[in-house]
């Protein structure tokens, strides 16, 4: 979460610096602040609370000044309040600062300092590097940092300013994203880039153990050793500020979820040639195949989602061995891996710290590694030996959509040209595969705008609900968790997915009167099972509801509410169903009174002494 924004140019600052927080806001925070320097001064305004406070503080000053830091925060030392907002400074109000991430040894520098005589006035691992960098501060700013983050453990991205030095930001990126935009007499500074997409398209995404000495007229890059780092990739955007905003829709959320038809073929397009996959673009050799005896799949939340489908599909019709593992969970269980595993890591961004440890264990041990990203020069994808890029375009809302989808649909990708290559599978077949692939753009725009209103009527059901619960089998229990994952990610209602089958085995006692059972039912192999179950929660009285393929034959007295599907190939009939339990969500959070495009403060809860 939280957000860091910078400004140095010709432009008065304090605008710029709320507009790009403004523009960072889906990325969740419980208080904001900016931080300009003036004549003689660095004006320092926050406030617990939501941007429009700030925004209201902020007008009641005077700001002259052009260069300017900023920062959205989501708490983890200290509770959130005006006092531990960021920015931060040292004793003596000298250095300035914005940090997001955790200082993992900040109690022990904090001893060293108090002993030294230094003075706290938050509760924040934050300010400790404020002050550690006043210690080593000889008019020099970036030198003093530099000597400071060799001290630092942890991950983190950070903006620094000193009263002396009024002409430079610097910025430091060590586990946690930060980028810097390249304008005409002026620079910008980053969390992510929508903050700045309607100020220029070219960035300097900056990697890991990179300082940036920013000017208004130059960046200098330098390595933690104060190597300057010659050359450095531009990165030009294909996005522009008009795909990062709302575009009439009420939420990003629901604007995303309709976008997802374009982005969908915009996926498909790049990766097809005269109607057949064709993936050589990424990386991937012809026979790719072959070179492999396994592969492991890593990837966080959503991603992770679409990798446990992609299992069910990659080890039924290639027969290749396939683990999906949880990346915050990967490193820390010495796995099984050599130079005959295609590591496969999924991360929208490219820059999941977690997914990015992962990556570079499994290289270590001779794995070869594919990326699917949606980010162009992230972390992920120059580390990774072959990409596979999601072009999902900006996704500003709180719950993934579209890149959920194109995750998926690059998964149906590697899935169709694996078939490819299998002597047991007839070019016919294949042939049927790519074909429903190139439907999917389609079938999903119309099922879109069909089932809305539909699923409007249906969420009505669920605001008052305390659980609501999702079944499936096979690939249709993928698509529950999603579906749990999305509903309690944006309501806040407790939501929990099952393997259809699992419920006798304890999880039926949860279900009783008026508790929503949501089933899905897309494979028509294996429909029977799965409607034996929902018979099962019925008859405790559960209030269900059915996503299936339309035509379905089923008891119509154990389903309450019905969602149609078009009919398609059972392995890919997934990605039209993800699309109602997509809108379920979003309606259900509507109904229920959340602010969609933020996520509700969890700052007490996740607060770390």
């Amino acid at each position: 979460m939280c957000g860091i924004v910078g400004y140095i140019g010709d432009k008065k600052a304090a605008p710029i610096l709320l507009a790009g927080l403004k523009k960072l806001e889906y990325r969740g925070y419980d208080s904001a602040g900016i931080a300009v320097q003036e004549k003689k001064a660095v004006k320092i305004v926050k406030k617990e609370g939501k941007l429009d406070k700030l925004k209201s503080r902020t007008e009641e000053e005077v700001f002259y000044g052009r260069t300017g830091i900023g920062h959205t925060r989501w708490a983890t030392h200290g509770r959130p309040s005006d006092i531990n907002s960021h920015p931060h400074t040292d004793s003596f109000s000298e250095i300035v600062i914005v940090h997001n991430g955790i200082i993992e040894n900040f109690r022990e520098l904090k001893e060293e300092l108090s002993a030294a005589g230094h003075q706290f006035k938050s509760e924040t691992d934050t300010e400790v590097v404020a002050h550690l960098i006043s210690t080593y501060y000889d008019d020099d700013l970036r030198t003093a940092v530099n000597k400071t983050v060799k001290r630092l453990e942890g991950s983190f991205a950070l903006a620094v300013m000193s009263k002396q030095e009024k002409d430079k930001i610097i910025a430091v990126r060590k586990d946690s994203p930060l980028i810097i935009g390249l304008g005409e007499n002026e620079n910008f500074l980053a969390s992510d880039i929508p903050a700045y997409l309607e100020h220029t398209d070219n960035f300097y995404i900056l990697e890991d153990g990179e300082i940036a000495d920013i000017r208004k007229n130059k960046v200098n890059i330098y390595k933690f050793n104060g190597d300057l780092i010659a050359n450095k990739n531009k990165t030009k955007i294909s996005w522009d500020a008009e795909m990062a905003e709302k575009q009439g829709y009420q939420h990003f959320m629901l604007k995303e979820i309709h976008e997802q038809s374009e982005s969908l073929k915009r996926l498909l397009e790049d990766n097809l040639n005269g109607g057949q996959i064709d993936l050589t673009a990424s990386g991937l050799a012809e026979d790719w195949l072959d070179n492999y005896d396994k592969i492991h799949i890593v990837a966080c939340g959503t991603a992770y989602h679409s990798g446990a489908l992609a299992k069910y599909l990659l080890e039924d019709k290639l027969r290749i061995p396939v683990e999906v593992e949880v990346a915050s969970e990967y490193r820390y269980r010495n796995p099984i891996v050599d130079a005959g595993t295609l590591m496969i890591v999924v991360s929208q961004s490219g820059e999941t710290a977690d997914t990015l440890a992962a990556l570079r264990l499994a290289k270590k041990k001779g794995a070869s590694v594919l990326a699917l990203t949606n980010s162009r020069d992230s972390s992920i994808a120059r580390e990774s030996d072959m990409v596979i890029y999601l072009k999902a375009g900006p996704e500003i809302a709180v719950a993934s959509t579209k890149a959920y989808t194109n995750m998926v649909a690059a998964f149906y990708l590697l899935l169709v040209d694996g078939m490819r290559q299998r002597d047991n599978i007839s070019d016919q077949i294949t042939a049927e595969y790519t074909s429903d692939l190139i439907k999917l753009p389609e079938m999903i725009r119309k099922l879109s705008e069909q089932s809305k209103e539909q699923i409007q009527a249906i969420a009505n059901n669920y605001e008052d609900k305390e659980n609501i619960f999702f079944i499936g089998r096979n690939t249709d229990y993928t698509l529950a968790l999603e579906g749990a994952l999305k509903l309690k990610e944006i309501s806040y209602i407790h939501a929990e997915a099952y393997p259809a089958g699992e419920l006798k085995h304890g999880t039926l006692a949860l279900i009783e009167e008026g508790v929503p059972v949501v089933a899905l039912g897309s494979r028509a192999d294996i429909f029977s099972k799965l409607f034996s179950n929902l018979k099962e929660v019925k008859a405790r009285g559960a209030e269900t509801l059915l996503i299936t393929e339309e035509n379905q034959k089923f008891e119509t007295e154990s389903v309450d509410h019905l969602i149609e599907l078009p009919i398609l190939n059972k392995d890919f009939a997934g990605l039209l169903a993800i699309i109602p339990l997509q809108l379920l969500a979003y309606y259900t959070a509507l109904n229920c009174g959340e602010d969609i495009d933020q996520p509700r403060n969890l700052a007490k809860s996740v607060t770390v002494e």
